[in-house]
């Protein structure tokens, strides 16, 4: 009778394990997709590495796919992500306004999306929408670009794509310091689409059409980067170059003394809340968060970019 008893008790045991097992094996076969512009922009390319790396130690599944900043692809990416049943989106999305069909779509098939790093143009749609201060960040970098031109001379400004928000909020806040500056005068304004490749050749037609200017504002480091290599290759490293995101790769120019300042988007913490807050959704429904988040940046100058790396502060030994 005992053995009989035991017997019922180990395979109940042994029933319970393999139910567990089984609703282990569901619940790791779930998968988040993380979506991007362009990864060739260490800015993209590092957001994406960290989140997908924070669900994946959360014990998720992730498909990483980029959507080249085109809308059209970014909607053909949620359509076959949505038909592989994935749990959660995170994106850093492909424009503002064209963004929310796509996420409306996700959101009928009952999935959530995480922005991270640009907005849309709809609430309620969208589970988070993770971003910087776009505006803080670009008032803090204009007013040290003033102290760097000594509040006066002419300068010319990059910006970024006229799609995204981003760009339009950050020339915003530049132009809220610098437009108060009577000294200091705007000779042209132009895109160069966020691109390294295109602020070089922008940067070389200004620098024609505009010999006498003494600085450079830029709506990210990649154009910044691109516009300094222009400035070099012409002789005029006399010219202030600035950008914005704090890229290694601008961090590493500003301690070789080229370009002059960056504000740093502290995109680990962004991507680290997305996937954070969309494994919280997957198992209750909710984050626990307001849907907009905003996280204010740090302007990195030659005195304190050495302290930051990966678009966040080193670790302290």
């Amino acid at each position: 009778m005992i053995k009989k008893s035991l017997l019922i008790v180990l395979v109940g045991v042994l029933l319970v394990s393999i139910s567990s097992l089984g609703v282990f094996a569901q619940a790791g076969s779930k998968t988040i997709a993380v979506i991007v512009p362009p990864v060739e922009n260490p800015f993209f390319g590092t957001m994406q590495v960290i989140a997908a790396a924070k669900a994946e130690e959360l014990g998720y599944k992730t498909i990483k796919l980029v959507h080249d900043d085109d809308a059209n692809k970014q909607m053909e990416l949620f359509e076959t992500v949505i038909a592989q049943g994935v749990s959660a989106i995170i994106l850093d999305n492909a424009g503002a306004d064209a963004t929310v069909a796509a996420i409306q779509k996700a959101k009928d098939a009952g999935i959530g999306c995480f922005l991270v790093d640009r907005e849309i143009t709809k609430e309620g749609v969208a589970v988070s929408q993770i971003i910087s201060n776009n505006y803080q960040g670009a008032t803090i970098l204009a007013e040290y670009f003033v102290e760097l031109m000594a509040e006066e001379g002419k300068f010319v400004e990059l910006t970024g794509k006229d799609t995204d928000t981003n760009a339009h909020v950050r020339s915003q806040g530049y132009h809220d310091v610098l437009d108060e500056i009577s000294g200091m005068e705007m000779v042209a304004q132009q895109t160069a689409n966020w691109s390294q490749t295109e602020g070089y050749s922008v940067m070389e037609t200004l620098l024609q059409q505009h010999p006498d200017i003494k600085g450079v504002i830029c709506g990210n480091d990649t154009m910044a980067l691109g516009a300094q290599a222009a400035l070099l290759t012409a002789g005029r490293a006399d010219v202030i170059c600035v950008g914005f995101d704090g890229s290694d790769e601008a961090i590493e120019s500003i301690m070789k003394g080229e370009l002059k300042a960056t504000s740093l988007q502290p995109v680990a913490e962004m991507a680290i809340q997305a996937a954070v807050q969309a494994d919280s959704w997957i198992k209750t429904g909710k984050t626990g968060k307001p849907e907009k988040q905003s996280i204010d940046m740090v302007l990195l100058t030659p005195e304190n970019a050495d302290q930051y790396e990966k678009y966040a502060p080193k670790p302290k030994e």
